[in-house]
């Protein structure tokens, strides 16, 4: 409980500053939003988007899930969580910019490097995690003699990567990229050092943003 009761106590000083008699944060938002970005993150609760950035209420269109996943375009009459919010985003808000962000560290990388996603009585992060196979494959074939913690590293990096090809899969975002309306960016934070870096496609790394 006591958690909870932190939780509310928050929700205060929430509504204390954006419902305030004299504030009006909130006002803007009250009819619609119209962020310009989306951020795709991970479920981890170390790795909050809107805290990273410092960003308010209304900055960012946010999707969250286990590792930072974009699946590939399928119309299979699914039930596409992630896929109907990139549509929604991209073509009802007008977003300009889509950010994959990743981290150190991440579970879900770890139990796919492991091979142990998943659990008893329920199939869903192993399906889930499925999507990330091909980073596996690659850092396995171009790193076999790494150690695991490095090659997690590289394949929490690599699944970003994975997930901006994937976000061209989407007929709506690839013509959208190709008319320069739409850019995509990969971001990694480490938690460890508290550094954030950014994909740099003309050298194929990931550099500091501080830099």
């Amino acid at each position: 409980m006591k958690d909870i009761q932190r939780f509310i106590a928050g929700f205060r000083t929430f509504q204390e500053s954006y419902f305030g008699a004299e504030v009006t944060r909130f006002e803007p938002l009250k009819e619609g939003q119209s962020p310009k970005t989306m951020i795709i993150g991970c479920s981890d609760s170390r790795v909050d988007p809107a805290i990273l950035t410092n960003c308010a209420p209304g900055d960012i269109f946010m999707v969250r899930n286990v590792a930072n996943l974009v699946p590939p375009c399928e119309q299979d009459g699914g039930r596409h969580g992630v896929s109907a919010a990139l549509e929604f985003a991209v073509c009802h808000l007008g977003i300009e910019h889509i950010i994959v962000l990743g981290h150190s560290r991440c579970g879900g990388i770890k139990a796919l490097m492991a091979g142990a996603c998943g659990c008893k009585g329920g199939g869903f992060i192993t399906s889930w995690m499925e999507i990330a196979i091909p980073a596996r494959e690659r850092v396995l074939t171009e790193l076999p003699d790494k150690s695991p913690e490095l090659q997690q590293r590289a394949a929490e990096q690599a699944g970003i990567l994975l997930s901006l090809e994937n976000l061209q899969s989407f007929p709506f975002i690839n013509e959208r990229v190709t008319a320069g309306s739409l850019s995509l960016h990969g971001w990694y934070f480490d938690l460890a050092a508290g550094e954030l870096l950014e994909y740099r496609p003309e050298n194929g790394t990931f550099v500091s943003v501080s830099q």
